[in-house]
């Protein structure tokens, strides 16, 4: 489960999980549906990112911003991910395809994550959430 929430100018992203890594997920989720909605994006050319932090809430950024990176060069969005975690390092695979303006109506473009509102917490046994405020 993703959502947003609202902040200044900017998105505020939030994804939910049983475990971090589906909350990583989520967020990254919630992201593309900054830019579109999610089910228009076909899930058909894999990327692979890696990423490694000194903690779990410079992780999702670094993940995050990784992704917006992916996107911006490669010209693509993203419609489904998996992430992977080992401690303080990712592995993630985010499946998307290029950029269609007619299909995929983008709405506006996203220039990073950044550390507002950053969080990564357990909020309950098997619940877990990650979030942040991206830059639009």
């Amino acid at each position: 489960m993703w959502s947003h929430f609202p902040h200044g100018a900017d998105i505020g992203i939030r994804g939910t999980g049983a475990t971090p890594a589906e909350a990583f997920e989520q967020a990254a989720l919630a992201m593309t549906a900054v830019i579109t909605v999610p089910a228009r994006v076909r899930c058909r050319k894999p990327v692979t990112v890696s990423c490694r932090a000194p903690d779990c809430e410079l992780l999702l950024v670094d993940w995050l911003n990784a992704l917006v990176y992916e996107m911006a060069t490669r010209k693509m969005l993203f419609g489904r991910y998996r992430v992977e975690l080992d401690g303080l390092s990712l592995v993630g695979t985010a499946w998307g395809e290029a950029i269609d303006i007619g299909r995929h109506r983008p709405a506006v473009e996203i220039k990073g994550a950044t550390y507002t509102e950053l969080a990564v917490r357990k909020v309950r046994p098997g619940r877990w959430y990650a979030q942040c405020v991206v830059d639009v």
